[in-house]
């Protein structure tokens, strides 16, 4: 290990002298505490240290020790269930050794150690192995089972592979092509580069979150790229938490970059007592929690997301959908633009670094759907969704512009209708999804052939009204005529009955695609016929007051196995109640 010392520092940057044959990205131990820091810039034997801990107490002249590796993370059995920091140490070890608050210059083992897992062989000593390929596998979890695969730079014959109880460190397999190398359940990979694919699919197929305006108005895809910009106080934590626990994906991997304690105390300790809705396991079984707070020190906030998707990438590599929850990427471009300013580089747009855009681009471009490298082919996912915190809710500064230029869904969250108690406050009328059109065959044959047209008439609608809104505005409800007034009515029942959702309800939490479905269908139904009622002199107050309308309410709050029943019962309602209205309009 190359040694130097402390020259200066600047907050989370060090300057290191005489570290000789230093490489970009090299880990070093700082200090007589050693901190944690990764080189982020060489200038001959001068190297400038981003450090992942407090350096307060530092002082120039103490070493600097380069372990001559970079920022890596040890990949096995044992992730599914933990809670890490920045930079993959487990918070409850930490906890146990350091109390409440982490002591600096603790190294702790990603996965425990001693843990014996029980290695399932699938090859068989004398078989040919290729890059990718899945020898074995671990039930990690009773919902995951963990596929230990072979190294993407060994291929060759396995000379050795055994069955049994395994420690994460222990070799179970051997592969010879002129070289020996030993395979273990576990394995590292550095944090700053994409683990490689075969090919990139495109997006055919929803991440289905069981949340009404996401699913149904602006769908993202598995493998897809999605931003939540919106201010303060408009729902972003709890909008991605929701997509974390309901979303359609086999891993969840949750990263709380830079938000406040009492949001990531809410996750750390609501998260434990979740239940998978599919399995009736916990949830925890399937999700990664990285927690890095406000109050941690700033470069372990710029490492967390890297962290966090590098964990994503290796389950998607076994096959597994996999979706990403970074909330909030503003805290991390916050993080670089602290960092960029410590380095004394020229600041771009309202200070942040001029490679911002670049960053967030590497970022997302490592999320997709794609073949991963391996004989057999197979396809895995990893879905990335991004929060933004723009100051005041303004969408034009850097970091939602930057993210909007590589992500394909908008959610915008809408403070006004937050102050509304509208929730999930995403504004249908600026939110977009760039996936809908192409996941066409897939509503058709998985829902119902009058999906996408039932979509697009429920945004019409709600387009119309808010142009309706301004004639309100200016010369009153009461003077519309009433097909005006039967559009509005439509418009209130899609906001009110449909896309408004109770997070903390137990049966309007989530909604199935085919729930969905019914719901909307029935709004949709009973606005045509409300607004064929009209035709016929009747008015949209003698409407409003139909016993039908007020089933069509009750929808949302019926559990799923009783929906199907009472669509039919409303239909059959309205139905009825129509007629009777049009044979007493007609006398």
């Amino acid at each position: 290990m190359a040694e130097g010392i402390i020259s200066r520092i600047s907050g989370p940057v060090v300057i290191a002298s005489g570290l000789e044959g230093a490489q970009m990205f090299d880990v070093v131990r700082i200090g007589d505490m050693g901190l944690v820091g990764e080189i982020i810039r060489i200038e001959g034997s001068k190297a400038t240290v981003q450090v992942y801990e407090d350096t307060t107490g530092l002082r120039p002249g103490e070493k600097v020790i380069n372990t001559k590796r970079p920022l890596s993370m040890q990949l096995g059995p044992g992730l599914l269930k933990s809670i890490y920091d920045g930079i993959q140490r487990p918070l409850d070890v930490l906890r146990e050794q350091s109390g409440d608050f982490i002591s600096r210059g603790k190294v702790i083992p990603a996965l425990d150690q001693t843990i014996k897992w029980d290695f399932v062989p699938l090859k068989k000593k004398g078989d040919h192995v290729s890059p990718g390929e899945i020898i074995g596998e671990v039930q990690e979890t009773p919902l995951i089972m963990h596929k230990i695969m072979v190294p993407y730079n060994v291929k060759g014959t396995l000379t050795d592979i055994s069955e049994g109880k395994f420690t994460v460190n222990e070799i179970v397999a051997t592969v010879q092509n002129g070289t020996k190398t030993d395979i273990g359940l576990s394995s590292w990979w550095t944090v700053r580069t994409p683990r490689p694919v075969l090919r990139k699919l495109p997006p055919e197929e929803p991440l289905l979150t069981g949340q009404r305006v996401l699913d149904t108005f602006f769908p993202v895809a598995k493998g897809g790229t999605a931003a939540i910009p919106g201010p303060f106080g408009s729902g972003k934590t709890v909008t991605q938490q929701q997509l974390a626990k309901w979303a359609d994906s086999n891993v969840i991997v949750y990263v709380g970059c830079g938000e406040r304690g009492n949001e990531m105390t809410e996750v750390l300790t609501t998260f434990p007592k979740l239940e998978d809705p599919k399995s009736k396991r916990p949830l925890m079984e399937r999700t990664i929690l990285v927690a890095n707070t406000s109050n941690m020190p700033v470069a372990a906030r710029e490492a967390s997301i890297y962290t966090g998707i590098t964990m994503g990438e290796y389950y998607r590599d076994m096959g597994y959908g996999v979706a990403l929850m970074a909330d909030s990427t503003s805290r991390w471009a916050e993080a670089l633009r602290e960092i960029s300013g410590r380095l004394e580089e020229m600041p771009g747009e309202e200070g942040y670094p001029a490679y911002l855009g670049r960053r967030l681009a590497e970022f997302y471009e490592r999320g997709g759907k794609a073949v991963v490298i391996s004989p057999e082919e197979r396809v895995g996912s990893l879905t990335l969704v991004g929060a933004v915190s723009p100051p005041g809710g303004d969408f034009s500064e850097p970091v939602s512009q930057n993210t909007l230029r590589v992500t394909r869904v908008f959610w915008a969250l809408d403070a006004s209708l937050a102050s509304r108690r509208h929730f999930p406050s995403i504004n249908w009328l600026t939110s977009y999804s760039l996936y809908a059109d192409g996941m066409g065959d897939w509503y058709k044959n998985n829902v119902s052939a009058t999906w996408i047209a039932s979509r697009k008439e429920a945004l019409e609608i709600l387009q119309k009204e808010s142009e309706l809104q301004e004639i309100v505005q200016l010369v009153g409800y009461d003077a519309l005529p009433e097909p005006e007034k039967g559009v509005l009515d439509t418009a209130r029942s899609i906001r009110e009955d449909y896309l408004q959702q109770s997070a903390y309800d137990d049966v309007d939490t989530y909604t199935s695609i085919r729930k969905q479905f019914l719901m909307l269908s029935t709004i949709l139904e009973f606005g045509k016929m409300e607004a064929d009622a009209i035709k016929k002199g009747i008015t949209s107050v003698k409407v409003g007051q139909l016993e039908s309308r007020k089933m069509i309410s009750k929808i949302k709050w019926t559990k799923e196995d009783q929906v199907e029943q009472l669509v039919k019962d409303t239909k059959s309602k309205m139905q009825q109640e129509f007629t009777t209205l049009a044979t007493e309009a007609s006398r």
